[in-house]
């Protein structure tokens, strides 16, 4: 199984000329569009929807992720082998966002001539056709490491409070910050919270559904994916509540009673 995200957008022939030559190397994979519609060169974006989907799919599923694709000199894509699963991407700090600690045995240079128009089309179809062939993974190329490196931006944590970022605004406009319930709860302790952002009134109440306030209010929930998202039932919270990506958000702890006295 192939799974495809890339910046192609779908109204020219990239993706149908990405997926044509897959298909006339290798006759008969599934091939199954995750997004083609990641924002032109944002590769943050492209890590976040890759790292979000890949475990749904079966061992041994082949992963493109065509964002960025730009060609230079000395620019190269790679191959990644994490837990059964093979990634294909570029190296411009995508595969270090998905993989911080990969090991460099699962990295390999995959072989390409950069200098062709939309080289990414032949170097991800000959890559799938080598690992689909059912060849070692070790001899696809020369070893890779060490990648470019991206490092995502984490959140500012200290005993009293987290302050995180807008990472993502999905299609609903639900706003995703790059807080994780794990560390809400570390920080937290059971403790009551106001959750702050531009000019809003802060939220202070963790909601386990959309619709657990009423239509056009304002709430903050962790999704499917455990990280926190401020949202309104039933209405677009990023135009509503004036969010972009990269916008700080904080919450603020309440000060234990004990500490208090």
């Amino acid at each position: 199984m192939i799974t495809l995200t890339t910046d192609f957008g779908t109204q020219d022939f990239y993706a149908g000329a990405l997926k044509g030559a897959i298909l006339r190397r290798v006759p008969g994979l599934q091939v199954v569009d995750i997004t083609h519609h990641i924002a032109p060169f944002d590769i943050v974006r492209a890590a976040f929807v890759v790292a979000n989907v890949w475990r749904e799919f079966p061992e041994g599923s082949i992963h493109l992720i065509g964002v960025n694709c730009v060609y230079q000199p000395e620019y190269r894509f790679v191959a990644a082998r994490m837990e059964g699963h093979f990634f294909i991407a570029p190296d411009n700090g995508l595969i270090s966002l998905l993989f911080p600690q990969i090991a460099p045995t699962d990295l390999r240079n995959l072989p390409a001539d950069t200098s062709e128009h939309f080289a990414v089309k032949n170097i991800f179809a000959s890559a799938v056709e080598y690992l689909v062939s059912g060849h070692d993974f070790d001899l696809l190329g020369d070893h890779a490491a060490p990648l470019l490196e991206r490092i995502s931006i984490q959140p500012v944590i200290t005993p009293m409070q987290i302050r995180g970022t807008v990472i993502h605004i999905d299609n609903f406009e639900n706003v995703v910050v790059n807080i994780r319930r794990e560390v809400f709860e570390q920080v937290a302790k059971g403790r009551p919270f106001s959750l702050y952002f531009k000019r809003n009134d802060p939220i202070v109440q963790l909601s386990a559904n959309y619709c657990d306030v009423t239509v056009g209010e304002q709430l903050c929930l962790f999704n499917s994916a455990g990280f926190l998202e401020i949202a309104v039932n039933m209405g677009k919270a990023a135009t509503l509540l004036g969010l972009k990506v990269e916008d700080v958000v904080e919450i603020v702890f309440e000060v234990p009673a004990n500490a208090k006295e």
